[in-house]
């Protein structure tokens, strides 16, 4: 046995070589440690065999998982009392041998036969089962195999006869004549191939020293076979073909009154793929095949198959719509596509009397692709053609196919097919066949010239993969745990290969409960290797698809490793792999025509989490270019969608020192996309803020929290602490002031809308000094406003005044225009809530002087509102109806439902005013107002400023949760 370097597996001694030897004699078949005794001591063995045994076994299993043997598909499985060498037969040279004898046909065309032969017998590297024990369970398959290595010697030579190269014959059979010096129908064949090479002095004196030899040793006279041969020679008779034939074919009977040798006989039993074949008086040249079978080669029908209604009806359509029709089933590894493919062609079995033909075309798999030749003679040697009239060439044995396939009502399944090219020779030739095709790659090229229908195999819904769970581990298990199932059914992707390995990890291990092997599965560290159950794994499967992507696929692949969501664009795969776009754009092209991701729109794409966390496994674990770049991109894009959200303002921060620029961020068209875009990926950006903290990179993580501000204020109450204390205690490790009085600003805010004051009060009241500190006029403005608000919410109506008041002065002096904005608006509302109205009037109408169109349209609202409500406390009814007359009409037009009701109510206060006391005289007492419970925020400027008076967004830019 060679490793895959081609050089020989280091085995160690002669009873391992022959464990090894009785294994690979009965691949993919339990051996009996009883039998395997027998094979590694010929005489009585000891009494501790078995413990020896054992240790053998261990050796070998480490030496084949030194080797990467598991990596070809080969294993040592130990099966109760007997041990399994699981493993592709096509590895095992032996079997190769007799595939390849196997397509020597006796009529083949000569040159064909040779080079066929040639390369079966170039497998050897010597005597079958060398240094092993010599024990008769390990003789009798190598003398089988030698037997056919004979065989096929004497059909090489045969056929070099029929090409007229007599030279090369005899130079093949001499070596083995040597060899076996007994073996008559080999020295026959030698005599005549000399004399034909013009030896004939040498071939008589073989005769006669083979004569001699078998009286010698035997005590027995040459047989027939020898004597004819002989008879040949002395008639200088040997240029004629037909005596060549008749004398000396290799698989001619030699020794009985009938003129067969028993012990050819005795050997052509015991090796069943040998070439013997049907003579050629048994069917004449020329002579029709008969009547062609009825094949029905299908698989057995898929255990617990469940759902797939919809493909099931897409296939009914499909096949009934055309002649001929081609339908292909695609998707992803391990999504079920050869179970649906075969499910069906149980169910629809009746519809073709003509009969089934199915081929495993190993497209993806650790074996080579099959080759279109070998799976048409499989086809027509089913559709009853016989070996001795099989076509030569493929042309012919693609006519003859087609010809035998043209008359029937005939089902055709191609599994697991590479592409397009080797499935069209396949297809047969009649317009009552259905073809049925099943392929990891899109087959866009059979679409597009033979008029395949596709039928899309995606995952399996939430409820189906609870199905399917349930037919696998029996439905009192599901029904027991049903939240569990589900959380199961989720964390498998809705893979149906995922989802039957984990049922059969729980149904070996009953102990095991969903809910505790899903809270296993949801560690992402180790999920691949809890979704493998001894040869069949969610990986290994990946595996064989990525071995067959092209570039540059491949390489964009193995840099999806970092990445932390499920959506996919053209712009962050060019950051990972630190690419072009238009590379990445073709590599992800190439990944979803293998179906490694799923398009789901121009330029967008899904990854789902399995095939994440394989591509996360190939990368390796020291290089963390691929995590920064990421990671700034996602800092790019956030910047970019601030800059959509709340239009108008600069950025609440810079990128990183160093960072690395992409060559292009996504575009948000306007604050709907990017609002949207915010609430998409919320689950993403939380994900990266975690990998940039795992690996220390503090700098990205706080800006990738604080720039998720839009959201923040539009779902306020929505869970957001924690990934805000995270975002702070990455801007104290970073050592920047202005980023930990930003964060403590947006978190003592949310605290302060989730009901908890005294919590909010303590981060707000530290925010200002910390802007002070990193010298960020801006960031102070914005800490005093934050604080004064959360102030007047606890009824404290001295500190907000002077708070805005500095707030609205810093502002001015600095130039910030949007902050100036936000001051006066709070500044107007403090001062309405105390009873100054025409002051808070004032600071209204200047805030709404500067609060420009560009400007969200709840800023603007709650603005003319409340400029509406001071106008209304002094008496100006006529402009405070206009004004909320605006606010009504300005809230509609953007879908900006609370800001419209807060407007209308002010408006039906005015129509219906209720009766109150006379006013004290100026400045006129207005009841105090308790500040609404929901912020308009500042652009992005501010980034973390609230904005009272706002109680939720418009929905197309996604409300809050009140």
């Amino acid at each position: 046995m060679t490793t895959a370097n081609g050089g020989p597996l280091p085995l160690g001694p002669a009873k391992r070589r022959s464990l090894l030897a009785m294994l690979l004699a009965h691949p993919n078949t339990p051996v009996g440690v009883d039998r395997l005794t027998e094979a590694l001591w010929d005489e009585e063995p000891p009494r501790h065999a078995r413990t020896v045994l054992q240790g053998h076994v261990s050796r070998l299993r480490a030496v084949l998982a030194q080797h990467g043997a598991a990596a070809h598909g080969v294993e040592l499985l130990t099966q109760g009392a007997a041990y399994r060498l699981r493993l592709p037969e096509a590895l095992v040279d032996a079997h190769r041998f007799e595939e390849s004898l196997r397509l020597v046909p006796r009529h083949a065309d000569p040159g064909e036969a040779v080079a066929l032969l040639r390369e079966a017998l170039a497998l050897w590297q010597g005597p079958a089962f060398s240094g092993t024990v010599h024990s008769a369970p390990l003789e009798a398959p190598a003398h089988a195999l030698e037997e056919l290595r004979l065989t096929a010697v004497e059909a090489l030579a045969h056929a070099y006869g029929r090409l007229g190269d007599h030279g090369s014959a005899a130079s093949v059979l001499r070596a083995e004549a040597a060899a076996h010096p007994l073996r008559e129908p080999l020295v026959a064949q030698l005599m005549l191939a000399l004399a034909r090479a013009g030896r004939q002095a040498e071939a008589l004196d073989r005769f006669h020293r083979t004569r001699k030899l078998l009286a010698d040793e035997i005590g027995v006279d040459p047989s027939a076979v020898l004597t004819d041969a002989y008879t040949t020679l002395l008639r200088a008779d040997t240029r004629t073909d037909t005596h060549m034939d008749a004398h000396a074919d290799p698989h001619k009977s030699t020794r009985t009154d009938t003129g067969t040798d028993a012990r050819t006989a005795r050997a052509a039993a015991a090796t069943p793929h040998a070439v013997a074949v049907p003579r050629a008086a048994t069917m004449p040249h020329g002579a029709p095949a008969g009547p062609a079978a009825t094949p029905h080669l299908l698989p057995r029908r898929p255990r617990g198959f469940t759902a797939r209604q919809d493909e099931l009806a897409a296939l009914d359509r499909i096949t009934t719509a055309t002649p001929g029709p081609i339908a292909t089933l695609t998707g992803s590894a391990g999504v079920g596509k050869t179970a649906l493919a075969v499910h069906w062609s149980h169910l629809r079995r009746g519809d073709f009397p003509g009969g089934t033909l199915f081929a495993d075309l190993c497209g993806f798999s650790r074996t080579p692709a099959r080759d279109t030749c070998a799976v048409l003679r499989e086809f027509l040697l089913a559709l009853g053609v016989p070996v001795e009239r099989m076509p030569g060439s493929p042309a012919a044995l693609g006519a003859r196919y087609r010809e035998l396939t043209a008359g029937r009502r005939l089902l055709v399944v191609l599994d697991n097919a590479l592409d397009s090219e080797q499935i069209r020779p396949l297809l047969p030739g009649g317009d009552d066949c259905v073809t049925l095709v099943t392929s990891r790659d899109r087959l866009d090229g059979l679409v597009a010239t033979d008029a395949a229908r596709p039928v899309p195999v995606g995952a399996l819904p939430a409820a189906d993969s609870t199905a399917l769970l349930a037919a696998v581990l029996g439905p009192e298990a599901v029904a027991a745990e049903p939240e569990a199932a589900a959380r199961l059914a989720g964390l498998c992707d809705g893979l149906p290969l995922a989802l039957r390995v984990a049922a059969a990890r729980l149904a070996t291990r009953p102990h095991r409960g969903l809910a505790s092997f899903a809270g296993e599965l949801a560690d992402e560290q180790h999920r691949l290797d809890l979704l493998k159950a001894e040869d069949t794994g969610v990986a290994a499967a990946l595996g064989l698809s990525l071995r067959h992507l092209p570039e540059p696929a491949r390489g964009l692949f193995h840099h999806l490793g970092p990445h932390t969501g499920t959506t996919l664009d053209t712009p962050l795969a060019a950051a990972l792999a630190d690419c072009p776009t238009s590379q990445a754009a073709l590599a992800l092209d190439q990944l979803a025509a293998a179906q490694l991701v799923v398009e789901t729109g121009p330029q967008s794409y899904v990854v789902h989490d399995l095939v994440r966390l394989f591509a996360r496994s190939l990368a390796p674990d020291h290089e963390p270019g691929g995590l920064l770049r990421l990671l700034d991109h996602w800092v790019q894009t956030l910047l970019g969608a601030c800059a959509a959200a709340e239009p108008g303002g600069e950025p609440c921060c810079a990128l990183p020192p160093g960072a690395r620029r992409s060559a292009r961020i996504r575009r948000f068209a306007d604050r709907t996309g990017a609002l949207a875009w915010y609430s998409a990926e919320r689950g993403t950006l939380r994900a990266a803020v975690e990998a940039a903290v795992a690996a220390g990179f503090h700098d990205r993580a706080w800006r990738l929290v604080l720039l998720q501000w839009p959201l923040v204020v539009w779902q306020v109450r929505d869970g957001w602490v924690p990934l805000l204390e995270q975002g702070l205690a990455s801007a104290e490790l970073d050592g920047d002031p202005a980023a930990q009085s930003r964060a403590l600003a947006l978190l003592g805010w949310v605290l302060s809308e989730e009901g908890r004051p005294e919590e909010a009060l303590l981060r707000l009241e530290r925010a200002p000094g910390l802007a002070v500190r990193a010298g960020d006029a801006e960031g102070e403005a914005v800490a005093r406003i934050n604080l004064a608000v959360a102030l007047m919410r606890q009824g404290d109506r001295e500190r907000p005044g002077a708070l805005l008041a500095g707030a609205l002065a810093l502002a001015e002096r600095e130039g910030l225009t949007e902050t100036v904005t936000l001051a006066h608006q709070h500044l107007a509302q403090h001062l309405l809530s105390v009873g100054a109205a025409d002051a808070a009037a004032e600071h209204a109408a200047r805030g709404l002087a500067l609060a420009a169109p560009v400007l969200a349209a709840p800023r603007r609202v709650a603005l003319r509102t409340l400029h509406g409500e001071a106008l209304a406390a002094v008496g100006r009814t006529g402009e405070a109806v206009r004004q909320l007359s605006e606010a009504v009409r300005e809230a509609r037009a953007n879908a900006y439902e609370e800001g419209e009701a807060a407007a209308r109510a002010a408006l039906d206060a005015l129509a219906d005013p209720a009766p109150e006391p006379k006013p004290e005289p100026v400045p006129v007492p207005v009841p105090v107002r308790e500040p609404d419970r929901r912020p308009a925020w500042s652009v992005g400027a501010q980034g973390l400023v609230p904005l009272s008076g706002c109680r939720s967004g418009p929905r197309s830019g996604g409300s809050p949760r009140s």
